[in-house]
């Protein structure tokens, strides 16, 4: 029964999720008490221990988590958040993916990302949403889940599935020639 409420509400954090979330944390009970006491108070946890991010332009991310679920994978969890989809990937991989792309040079055929590992901080919604009085901290911004950590241990894409998925978006994806935001010098 658990599982089929899952299937029914992928955008719930379960309190498995909420632990697994908060171990992103130097301190796991803090961010659990702010969590208990403010349940409608979306969190900054730093990337690189229990995740890093990789964070696209909305649509694109849309494409992507398309692809990896079509591939059987599943995203991961996800957010999205002021316009982008932030993409919660297994560690290591904020370094690996740039580097990949580099080395392959596909990077100028993608979407601009950015990659959040070590020494970075992301924005996740609260666990679960605010409910009757409780309000949305207004200053987080519209950050919501896509797809929810439900585990203690959740599956997380890695650098090579992304770039893969990535790869397979952006060929799906209509080309538009866009006029340059900038002229070049004597061209304009």
């Amino acid at each position: 029964m658990d599982e089929i409420k899952r299937r029914r509400h992928p955008t719930r954090v379960t309190p498995d999720g909420a632990a697994w979330l908060a171990s992103a944390s130097a301190f796991p009970r803090s961010v659990e008490a702010l969590w208990a006491a403010r349940p409608g108070t979306a969190s900054v946890l730093p990337c690189g221990t229990a995740f890093d991010v990789v964070n696209l332009p909305a649509l694109f991310g849309r494409r992507v988590m398309e692809r990896l679920r079509a591939a059987g994978a599943g995203s991961g969890p996800v957010v999205a958040h002021r316009g982008r989809v932030l993409m919660l990937a297994a560690p290591g991989t904020a370094q690996r993916l740039p580097a990949l792309l580099a080395w392959e040079e596909w990077s100028g055929s993608l979407p601009p990302m950015l990659c959040h590992g070590p020494g970075d901080a992301v924005t996740v919604p609260p666990p679960r949403a605010a409910t009757g009085s409780e309000r949305l901290d207004p200053e987080a911004g519209p950050a919501r889940w896509l797809v929810a950590p439900d585990t203690r241990d959740p599956w997380l894409p890695t650098a090579d599935l992304l770039l893969w998925a990535c790869l397979r978006a952006a060929r799906e994806t209509p080309t538009r020639s866009a006029p340059p935001l900038v002229s070049a010098p004597g061209t304009g």
